[in-house]
Parts: C-alpha cells; sequence; structure tokens
C-alpha cells in the first residue's frame, strides 16, 4: 500500500476515535467516512440511512461472485483515560473496541480497490450498532439483496502477535441475550405481609434454579445464565416488596442451546408467578446471535497464510463473548477472523485501550488476498 495512502487512512483512524458516538447515534462518524471514501475513491456510495456501503464495480467481470466485507462504527459508554492527542472528546464515550480502526481499515482497503482494481464486484459494509446486536441484522439484509456469496470481517485482538490471524472453524463468538424478567404483586404494609404478594421469593428460586438450568454437564456447548441486577422494592421499611426485577445473561456457543435454556428460564418463571398470584413481563435485549465460520472459508485463509507464510493461529474454544456478525454467516459463507494486536496492546473496553495503527496495512492485505 502506498505510504500516501496509508497516511491517510491513519489520520482518519485518529479523526474518528477523537469523535466517537454510540450505537444507533453514528450522525458525525458515518458522515465522516461516507466524505471520506467520495473524495478519495471511485467507488460508489449507498446510503441506507444509519449505515452505507461502497460498491467497486469492475471494468471487466470474471466469473466470480459477488463479496463482502464489513467493518463496524460504533464506541461504548467508557471514559478514556489517556494523553492522546486525538483522544475522545465526546466525555463518557470513546472508542474502545478498536471499531475506529476496523472502519479506517476498510476505508484504507477502499482507496487500494479504487488504486489497483480487482475482477469481481466487491460491497464494503460500514455497519453502525454492533455493540449491541442491532446493527447486523439490519445490515446482513444487503447480503441476499445484492446476492452476495461470501462475506468476511475482521477484529483486533490484543494480548496476541500483531498481526498473526486467529482461526476458528464453527462457532468463534458465543450467541447471547439480556432477559429481563419483571414480577409485579400486590402491595402491603411491612407488618401485614402476608395481606400482600412479594416476589422476593420467586425471584430467588429462579436465580437459585440457574445453576442447575446451565449445567455444563447437561450441554455439548458452553451455556452460562449470568446475574447482571436483581432489584426488589423500594428502600421504603413500612412498604413490603410488591415488584422485582431480575436482568439476566445468557450465553451459548450453540444457539439453539441457548434458546433452549431461554425457553425453560421463561417457563420456570411462569409457573413460578401463576403459583403466588404475580403478573410477569418477559423482554428481551442485546440479542446476538451465534458467530458461526463455515468450514471452505476458514480453508480458503489456511490456503492462503500457507502460501504467504503470514502468521495464525487455531482458536481451540470460541471466545465467550459475542458479535453480531453472525447475521451475515446466516446468509451467506465467510468468516470473521480476529487479528493480533500485539502481546502489549491493553484489552478491549478497558479506558487505556487505542486500535494499533499497524493493522491497518495488515487488514488491507489480508482483504486483497480473499478476493
Amino acid at each position: 500500500m502506498k505510504q500516501e495512502l496509508l497516511e491517510k487512512a491513519i489520520a482518519l483512524r485518529h479523526e474518528l476515535h477523537r469523535y466517537p458516538e454510540l450505537s444507533e447515534k453514528e450522525v458525525r462518524t458515518k458522515k465522516i467516512l461516507m466524505e471520506f471514501i467520495k473524495v478519495n475513491t471511485d467507488l460508489q456510495v449507498v446510503d441506507r440511512g444509519q449505515w452505507f456501503y461502497a460498491v467497486y464495480e469492475p471494468k471487466q467481470k470474471s466469473e466470480k461472485g459477488r463479496i463482502a466485507f464489513r467493518a463496524d462504527m460504533d464506541a461504548i459508554s467508557v471514559f478514556e483515560d489517556s494523553n492522546l492527542p486525538y483522544a475522545s472528546e465526546n466525555p463518557g464515550v470513546a472508542h474502545k473496541c478498536g471499531h475506529d480502526g476496523h472502519s479506517a481499515a476498510l476505508a484504507a482497503f477502499a482507496m487500494e480497490l479504487s488504486e489497483t482494481g480487482t475482477d469481481r464486484e466487491v460491497y464494503l459494509i460500514f455497519q453502525h450498532a454492533e455493540e449491541n446486536g442491532a446493527g447486523g441484522k439490519v445490515c446482513a439484509q444487503l447480503i441476499e439483496e445484492k446476492q452476495i456469496e461470501a462475506v468476511y470481517a475482521l477484529h483486533n485482538f490484543p494480548g496476541f502477535e500483531e498481526g498473526a490471524l486467529l482461526l476458528r472453524e464453527g462457532t468463534i463468538n458465543c450467541a447471547s441475550m439480556g432477559m429481563e424478567l419483571t414480577f409485579t404483586g400486590v402491595s402491603a404494609h411491612a407488618s401485614q405481609p402476608e395481606k400482600g404478594r412479594n416476589p422476593a421469593a420467586v425471584i430467588s428460586r429462579l436465580v437459585l434454579a440457574l445453576e442447575k438450568m446451565a449445567a455444563p454437564e447437561c450441554h455439548e456447548g458452553l451455556i452460562l445464565a449470568t446475574v447482571v441486577q436483581v432489584d426488589i422494592g423500594e428502600r421504603a421499611f413500612g412498604v413490603a416488596a410488591h415488584k422485582g426485577k431480575l436482568l439476566l445473561t445468557i450465553r451459548g456457543q450453540i444457539e439453539d442451546e441457548m434458546n433452549a435454556l431461554r425457553d425453560r428460564i421463561e417457563n420456570f418463571a411462569k409457573e413460578q408467578a401463576q403459583q403466588y398470584g404475580l403478573l410477569l413481563q418477559t423482554a428481551y435485549h442485546d440479542v446476538f446471535p451465534e458467530t458461526y465460520n463455515h468450514g471452505e472459508s476458514i480453508e480458503k485463509i489456511r490456503k492462503i497464510t500457507d502460501e504467504k507464510g503470514w502468521k495464525t493461529q487455531t482458536l481451540e474454544n470460541p471466545i465467550r463473548s459475542s458479535e453480531d456478525f453472525g447475521w451475515y454467516l446466516k446468509k451467506a459463507s465467510g468468516a470473521l477472523v480476529w487479528m493480533g494486536a500485539g502481546m502489549e496492546c491493553t484489552p478491549i473496553h478497558s479506558a487505556e485501550f487505542d486500535y494499533n495503527d499497524n493493522l491497518i496495512e495488515r487488514s488491507v492485505l489480508f482483504f486483497q488476498s480473499l478476493l
């Protein structure tokens, strides 16, 4: 990649870092990226509201099918602890997962496509709202809409050798969802609790039952049910609690097993609510599918890395955190690949984290190799 283009991409990354925006609020971020691609490439830019894509049309098409690459562009709610000259100017919001780098790397790839070309149609998807799982499901519709045959994405991974490609066939990131269970009973004076309906015992039974419902020996893959919050009653010592809320995150290596766990939890809650005369309301948040890498796509990557002498590492177990790229992989073959950000790089989502700019050019080379 030409040094001039790489320097432009790094400057873009720093600009995105300076002006981070949360999921579904990426207005300025999207504008910066769209303008950058319009000015620096000849790719067609298509605005889809909260997100956009850029498409490269070859002058002479081969028989190769359409291919897509995706980058996320949202930030998270963390105060940045750094003296970076491009530190966040949006207090309490910062790019601590590296999505500024992912977007800058895909924009760099757009410049490279414009410079060198290729013989197939290429779609570059700049996706909003990865952190809450809302963006992937929306943007993945483009895969069917344009009959895209393959789709890929990269994510940086601190704590691994810089530039090493971390691969796994099958589930690479677990499915997960937030469960919100609200129980409503009848209020009563604290001296006469028998005249009310208090949800505390029901919520306690449910919490205790989770260990058995999510027992590892009863599941083929990793399964977790994590209590996030228990909120029962008010700070009023004269009033017995009559309303309570339980927040859980459930997680599974195998999406079907996670969904079965969800059903068991909900059915148990319904039975308990009915038995004790409580109203139950259930809501779901931040729903992520399993991110399942296709075997033929991982095989293709391994062949490329062997030919080029690139370092790889096979992940024995799936990463527990979730990634909404799984929505794309339900519609086309492809893979999510994690790229080592360096052994000394601080963990993602920490206040000190900053994306390693050295990964931008490496990302472009990886994307090019898949064409």
